[in-house]
């Protein structure tokens, strides 16, 4: 196999203030692997990316802070797993769970991205073969924070955006209610019935709360009231490092209770289970640690027989992520697939092509080696932000 020749990170963003809204996907960070026949892989992480360049091309201090890319030209890129092991052993001191983290899942997808493509095969078949006939993504409905709307605006444009989303060929769903104190618990309650009746009684309906609540008996209060609408989980009802929390809700509900969005590695997310005692985890490929710890993790979350169904707000990098993540896994009955038709974000729509088609609820297996997806080169020209930093890489 060729050897890693060169790694560039690249820090992509919308040139926007979108500080007041929800949009991870306004702002994201590349890293592409070239290895020493010119063949490239990409990967991505959801992290401030003038922080995590930073971190990956800090300068070797010590065995347990470390310079990446030195640890990675010359490296087979095949050995995904040992990489793996040995740039988190050697960001100790920096890294372990936060920002580390999230740096190495963007590598550690580049890695994968590669692989695929020097051996002519999906990365989903890296990752032990597909393990279902097609795909199920649900596509996220979000209208966008308040900022000043009404509630009946915002219901309005759920309506359009569930119907759109209904004509694209999505089957399941998922109802953003991040409306807080425009609407009481109550008010809420008839707005998710509401939404209920607009996509009809056939499609999966999902409901993220935005994290809502800081006290569990008020979030129970509404989804005991919600639980005749079909609620296939309640994502982000209290706050996402309320365990006990999320465990007292998830004893009393018999709707399945999620999160774990914010979560880097298999060992926080085994809290998660233990403590939590969620039916379902939603760790970020882009965040968690990458394919090969995601994988890791569905395998550890089957032994409590608990799902993993991976949050994806970012661009097609992670979108091509999750559709080979869902077609190597059994307990990962459906992925978040953020559609550039139902949300207005240019880095989704033009990052990478190309996209996958939806028909029936169902998108066929990825076909192409690698993850299947290519940087926009027009693109990355037009929204790369140059940072400045305090220190060079060293080799």
């Amino acid at each position: 196999m060729a050897k890693i020749a060169q790694v560039e990170v690249l820090p992509i963003a919308v040139p926007v203030d979108s500080s007041w809204d929800c949009d991870g996907s306004v702002d994201t960070l590349v890293v592409r692997v070239t290895d020493e026949d010119g063949v490239a892989g990409i990967g991505e992480c959801d992290a401030p990316p003038g922080v995590v360049k930073a971190f990956i091309e800090m300068p070797s201090a010590h065995i347990w802070s470390q310079n990446l890319v030195r640890q990675l030209v010359g490296a087979d890129p095949f050995e995904i797993k040992a990489i793996w092991e040995r740039l988190y052993e050697t960001t100790q001191y920096p890294g372990r769970r936060g920002l580390g983290i999230h740096a190495l899942s963007a590598i550690d997808i580049a890695l994968h991205d590669l692989a695929g493509k020097q051996v002519g095969r999906p990365v989903y078949k890296l990752l032990g073969g597909a393990r279902r006939e097609f795909l199920l993504p649900y596509a996220t409905i979000f209208p966008g924070m308040p900022a000043g709307r009404s509630i009946r605006e915002l219901m309005e444009i759920i309506h359009q955006l569930f119907q759109k989303a209904l004509q694209i060929g999505f089957r399941a769903v998922k109802m953003e209610v991040l409306f807080y104190e425009l609407v009481t618990d109550r008010e809420l309650v008839d707005l998710i019935r509401e939404g209920r009746r607009m996509v009809g009684p056939d499609v999966t309906l999902m409901v993220d709360f935005g994290y809502r609540w800081r006290d569990w008996h008020a979030a129970k209060w509404v989804i005991d009231r919600i639980a005749d609408c079909d609620i296939y989980f309640a994502e982000a009802a209290v706050q996402h490092d309320d365990l006990h929390g999320h465990a007292r809700l998830a004893d009393h509900t018999d709707v399945r209770i999620c999160g774990a969005e914010h979560a880097a590695t298999r060992w926080e997310i085994r809290e998660w289970i233990e403590k939590g005692k969620v039916a379902v985890v939603q760790p970020d490929i882009n965040r968690c640690g990458g394919l090969t710890e995601i994988r890791r993790i569905a395998e550890m979350a089957e032994l409590y027989g608990v799902q993993v169904i991976p949050h994806g707000w970012k661009t097609g990098i992670t979108a091509a992520c999750g559709r080979h993540f869902h077609a190597s896994t059994l307990n990962a009955e459906f992925f978040e697939f953020l559609s550039p038709d139902l949300y207005d974000s240019p880095l989704r729509r033009d990052l990478v092509s190309p996209e996958p088609e939806i028909r029936e609820g169902r998108m066929e297996l990825p076909a192409f080696p690698g993850l299947g997806v290519s940087l926009n080169p027009e693109a990355v020209e037009k929204y790369s932000r140059p940072i400045p930093l305090a220190g060079r890489a060293t080799r």
